[in-house]
């Protein structure tokens, strides 16, 4: 088992640089979810990849577990406005599973879905080139339930809703789908720092 770094780490700057716009910062990691936890069973998890409704690449908990992991550290930004310095996050990249699906990503675009019914879009491209991991650890602790574990999608770079709690596919797209949270007027993207939380932003 292979463990490295996301790529392109930023030199530390002052914190005050560090907050996107209109943005706080929180000592605490709150949690904000549609409704209740979801229980996963880890004998029955399974993580898929597919373009539409046709599957492309499967994998149990174990053979998820025995992919090449990856750690990243940073800071993380919710659209509700709190942001969280120096979170620690370890999983398997984007690039490493398709990697190991053995394929290129079929289209630009998919969508995130989990155990409990949510979606996000994401562009591939903000997924690939070492931008974002399926997380399984935070703070070198199993994640939580409440914080989308056992797996969540990890977009650092975007604001948290784009990274889905209990992760349990990605479902490539021909085109930009909304999700669930996008369906109901938030940005189609979601970058922070240009403050994009609501369509029209």
């Amino acid at each position: 088992m292979v463990t490295r770094g996301f790529t392109g780490r930023r030199p530390p700057r002052p914190e005050a640089e560090r907050l996107p716009p209109g943005q706080y910062l929180t000592e605490d990691f709150p949690v904000l979810q549609l409704g209740p936890t979801p229980k996963i069973d880890l004998a029955r998890w399974r993580f898929t990849l597919r373009e539409g409704s046709k599957p492309l690449a499967s994998w149990t908990w174990d053979e998820f577990d025995a992919l090449p992991r990856t750690r990243w550290a940073g800071d993380i930004h919710c659209v509700t406005k709190w942001s969280k310095f120096d979170t620690a996050w370890e999983g398997v990249t984007i690039d490493d599973l398709l990697a190991a699906a053995g394929l290129a990503a079929p289209t630009a675009y998919l969508l995130a879905e989990g155990y409990d019914d949510y979606t996000t879009n994401v562009p591939v491209a903000d997924l690939t080139g070492g931008k974002a991991m399926v997380a399984t650890r935070y703070a070198g602790a199993p994640i939580t339930p409440d914080h989308g574990g056992p797996a969540r999608l990890l977009v650092p770079h975007l604001y948290f809703w784009k990274s889905a709690k209990w992760v349990k596919g990605l479902r490539f797209t021909q085109k930009d789908e909304a999700g669930f949270w996008e369906l109901r007027g938030y940005h189609m993207y979601g970058d922070p720092w240009r403050e994009q939380r609501f369509t029209g932003d």
